[in-house]
This record gives structure tokens, sequence and C-alpha cells, in this order.
């Protein structure tokens, strides 16, 4: 039943012609006299060219997807074949909570439906809902080792993946306590291999690398060892976003200092610089043929804003700290968008906005998201509100708001301690998966993945401010 549905037309209608042409040669009809029409030798008339014949069929994924706000969930090659045949009538067949299973046809009735599964080709799978893993292999992040496939006509493009986190700031009692352990990676230890694992990681570096000038914001000036940036190259990061409101916490010769140690560590920085030019300057990288640029800004204030002849961070002012929204900084970023646009195929935006210690992002938060990708963008990733916010589609590219505190000091309260790292996989320069990976700061303020009922509550809230197709009426996981 469930091969019937996703097996391609073309690939059907060859399936038949096959069977008609072993028809006919087992047929008892006479033998054809040479010359006759229809025999070996006979000249046909000429005929016009007809269509091009389709490419020949391809193994693709055959997927299993499921509303994304359930937890990841990896099932064997026997139950996932059960499912696709109809066989699975209950989720807890499958290990999860959530009463009668319902097998459809399409993605859309799947982001509709947090009950509901369905078997499709790869090619019809977005990163609106959840991809399940086979006997432990991702079909779309490892295509070529899934177990599970169906007869199609493409096969996958180039498979790149790019893991973004949240605010990294390793000053303060981060550094004390890097200090003392003698090792100043040690909060990227329990997840280095995680993120030296993609091939593109990208984070915001919440604090200067120098103290070449006085603190600017008292005992809430972040300034960390700049030893910790073998420890940040080790754990993978490309890209470090240098746009926020603690960069310039020890003067602008400081900010200067601190871009320089990032590019000598071989890290990218963007959205900090000598001058605007600089800073407003996007990060360019090539993986498997695709091109990824980045660019980012701050709307926090405190760190100045770049200008023609003096250093400081791209800025766009805007609620709730710097507004109300100015439309010459925004309208200067949409230009900024729309230069990269033409030059690469994937354009990330990490804008470090929004109010403080809350999941609801600002209304201006919307409106330059949306804006930016108007004008060319196809990632918003925020940071600085310190808590994990809502995610949304705007003309079908992904914002999230804010992934909360990846490395932090915050230990004040239970939120401040959560984030989510974003990994992202890429078909050639199409996003195929975003998936949420909550992560919890422990006493040593090192992140550590969690599941379960942590990892529910972390994503619950974030699901709670969410758009669709993210917000169902309830959310799965908490069934």
């Amino acid at each position: 039943m469930a091969v019937r549905r996703v097996v391609r037309p073309a690939v059907a209608g060859a399936l038949v012609l096959a069977v008609a042409a072993a028809a006919c040669a087992t047929t008892n009809d006479p033998p054809v006299p040479a010359g006759a029409a229809g025999s070996p030798t006979a000249r046909a008339p000429a005929a016009s060219p007809g269509p091009p014949s389709p490419p020949d069929p391809v193994d693709v994924p055959l997927v299993l997807v499921i509303h994304a706000t359930r937890p990841p969930l990896d099932i064997g090659l026997d139950l996932a074949r059960d499912v696709v045949a109809g066989r699975v009538t209950s989720w807890r067949e499958l290990g999860a909570s959530g009463g009668r299973l319902r097998l459809v046809d399409t993605v859309e009735a799947v982001e509709r439906d947090p009950l509901a599964i369905a078997a499709v080709p790869a090619d019809a799978v977005g990163f609106g809902v959840r991809a399940v893993t086979v006997a432990g292999r991702h079909p779309l992040r490892d295509p070529q080792r899934y177990p599970l496939t169906v007869a199609g006509h493409a096969a996958p493009g180039p498979v790149t993946t790019v893991t973004v986190v949240g605010d990294i700031m390793l000053g303060r009692r981060v550094g004390a306590a890097l200090a003392a352990a003698g090792d100043h990676g040690a909060a990227l230890a329990p997840t280095r291999r995680r993120l030296a694992g993609a091939d593109l990681t990208v984070g915001n570096l919440e604090s200067t690398l120098s103290r070449a000038g006085a603190p600017q914001q008292g005992g809430d000036s972040f300034a960390a060892d700049p030893r910790v940036l073998p420890a940040l190259r080790r754990a993978g990061f490309d890209v470090l976003s240098l746009a926020n409101n603690h960069t310039g916490d020890f003067g602008l010769r400081a900010l200067v200092q601190t871009v320089d140690r990032v590019t000598a560590a071989r890290i990218t920085p963007v959205g900090a610089g000598r001058d605007v030019k600089q800073a407003r300057e996007p990060a360019v990288l090539e993986r498997n043929g695709i091109r990824f640029g980045v660019l980012a800004f701050n709307a926090i204030g405190e760190t100045p804003p770049a200008r023609r002849d003096s250093p400081g961070a791209a800025r766009i002012r805007m609620q709730p700290r710097t507004g109300p929204l100015n439309d010459t900084d925004l309208r200067a970023m949409q230009a900024a968008v729309r230069r990269l646009d033409r030059t690469t195929d994937i354009v990330l935006v990490l804008p470090h906005w929004g109010d403080q210690y809350t999941n609801r992002p600002v209304a201006d938060q919307r409106r330059v998201a949306r804006a930016l990708v108007d004008a060319g963008a196809d990632l918003i990733v925020g940071g600085h509100p310190h808590w994990v916010q809502g995610i949304e589609l705007y003309r079908d590219k992904l914002v999230a708001h804010s992934l909360g505190n990846y490395v932090f000091d915050m230990d004040f309260s239970r939120e401040t301690r959560e984030g989510v790292i974003l990994e992202l996989t890429f078909w050639g320069s199409e996003l195929k998966a975003a998936e949420f990976v909550p992560v919890v700061i422990g006493s040593d303020f090192a992140p550590r993945v969690v599941t379960g009922a942590a990892a529910a509550r972390i994503l619950d809230r974030m699901w709670q401010t969410s758009g669709a197709p993210f917000s169902a009426a309830r959310s799965a996981m908490s069934r």
C-alpha cells in the first residue's frame, strides 16, 4: 500500500512497460517474416524525435516523518517496514507517547497533526517536520547508508551540515573556573565532538579577548583569556559573531584586538571591526561547493556602533533597548543582505536583539526578520535574551529568535542555564532539516545535551511562542 503511494509516476510507468515487454516475449504469436513491417530488417519510416528518456531510477531514502514538536525517534528496520505497510497503529509500538498513530500520505498532513506519520521520498521532505532515524541512520544527514529506500530519479545532492549555538561567554566566573581547571577548553568539552562534526559551526562570542582599556560596564564587563581561542577552534567554530553588547566592554582598542585575535586563530569574525566597512563585511565560507554567507548586527547598544572612521559593531536600532526601529539602519542591513545574496547560495543573519529573560520576541524582532528575508536572507538565528525563544517560518525561511545560552555563568535561574543547539542539514542549497538539540549548563559552566523530561521542558517553552507549523494545538512532546 505505502509503496504504491510513494513510487513516482515515471518509475511506475517504467514498471508497467517492463511487465508488458515481458508478456510480449512469452506470447505464442507466429514469427514475423523477414522484411515485413515490424521485422528486424524492415525499413521503418523516419520518426520525429520524442521527449528525452527519463533518467535511470536510483534509490533514494524513504523517509518516515513526524511532527516537528515530537522528540527524536529511532526505530529498527523491520519496525520501519511495518509502519510503511500500515501494520503499526499505536505510538506505543514505536516507544513513543500519543495514543493512536495515523498513517497519512503527505508532509503537509504531518505538519497539521502531531499524531500523524508519513512515508515519503526524501525529495518531498522539508525542515518543517522531523525525520525518524532508522537503525541509527538519519535519512537526510546520512542518505547513502540509510537502509529504507524507494525508487526515484534524483540522487541526493551534496550533504552539508551547519551547527549554530547561542551566547558564549568565557570570561567572569567562567574564565576563573577555566583557569582553576588549567584547561581553557573545559566548558566546551562535553559538546566538542558534536560541534566539530559539522561542516560549518557558528556562534556568538559575548566577550572581548583583551583588557586593553578600562571596563565599561563595571562587574558586567566580560573579557575572556585569548587562550580560549584554540579550544574554540578545536570545537569546530568557523565563524564567531562579535556583534553584541559586550564586545566593547574594555574599549575600542580591546575590540580591535579581539577582532584581530579571532582572525589569527583561523576563525572568521563577523559583525564588528575597526570601521563600519569591516563591521558589515560578511563571512563567506564554501562547503561542498555551496557558498555560505554570514552577517551579524547588534540591536542592544553598549558596544559603540562602527562608523566610517571608528571601531565598533554593526547595528540596527530597534526595540526594546535602542528603538524605535531606525529605517536607515535597517535599509543598510538589507542592502548588505542583497549584496551577499548575489554572490552566495545561503545567507545567514545573526542578530543580537530582544528582551532578556523572556521566551517572547518583541514586535520589532518579527518586523526586522521579515524585512531581511524579503531582502534575501535564508536564515535568521538570534541571541541575547538568555532564554530560548520561539521559531517561525516566513516565506519558507526559518527564523529562530533566540537559542538561549550556550556557555554562561548565569546560574540564578533554570531558564538561563538552558539553551538549544541548532543543527541544520542542506542538500545542495536546500535546507532539508532543522533540529533543535536541548542543552543544560552544569555547575562547571559546560553545556551538556539532555533528553527526556529535561529536553521536553526546554522545547515546550520554545513551541509555546512559535508559529506554524511548529505550533500544534498542544505540543506533542507533552503527551
